[in-house]
């Protein structure tokens, strides 16, 4: 292998390497000093929502609320607020909505049952349909007058001679 293609290779696995690795935008001034802390800080980050970006942790987005809330989680942290307590706060400061994974409570069943229940629907959906055309309509036999009918009617429709095939 020559030193361009192996150069080429390297270069690759590095960028791939690079892009693979999430996104954190955690700043060194962030930081907790304590490293146990610093990690419940970063879990409990990882689960919490940007409220700007809306699809991103605030661990991941860049927008300076997210920053904020970094900052007041960690804040808390150092308070000795436990982890449950850090999102008790968060959540009645911002509502449910900061939650990446919302609690399952009164308010929040809807949002929990309408996939399940999207899945019953569709089965008891599909059973129906199922059921309609799997089985063929019941029908009543033929009286002595239908089928001396039908007799008549093939034996009209019947050739004479079988058709001969023109070559």
């Amino acid at each position: 292998m020559t030193m361009r293609a192996l150069s080429g290779r390297l270069l690759a696995l590095l960028f791939a390497g690079l892009v693979a690795l999430p996104a954190f935008a955690v700043e060194p001034d962030e930081k907790l000093a304590d490293p146990a802390a610093e990690a419940r800080a970063r879990t409990l980050s990882e689960e919490l929502r940007c409220l700007v970006c809306q699809n991103q942790s605030i661990d991941e987005s860049d927008a300076a609320l997210a920053r904020d809330l970094r900052i007041l989680l960690r804040e808390r942290i150092a308070a000795g607020d436990s982890d449950e307590a850090v999102r008790d706060f968060l959540v009645d400061r911002y509502g449910e909505f900061i939650l990446l994974k919302p609690r399952l409570s009164a308010h929040t069943v809807l949002l929990w049952a309408t996939p399940i229940g999207a899945l019953l629907l569709g089965a008891a959906i599909a059973f129906g349909v199922m059921r309609r055309r799997g089985a063929p309509a019941a029908t009543a036999p033929l009286s002595e007058a239908e089928r001396a009918a039908l007799a008549r009617l093939e034996a009209a429709d019947a050739p004479a001679e079988p058709p001969t095939r023109a070559r």
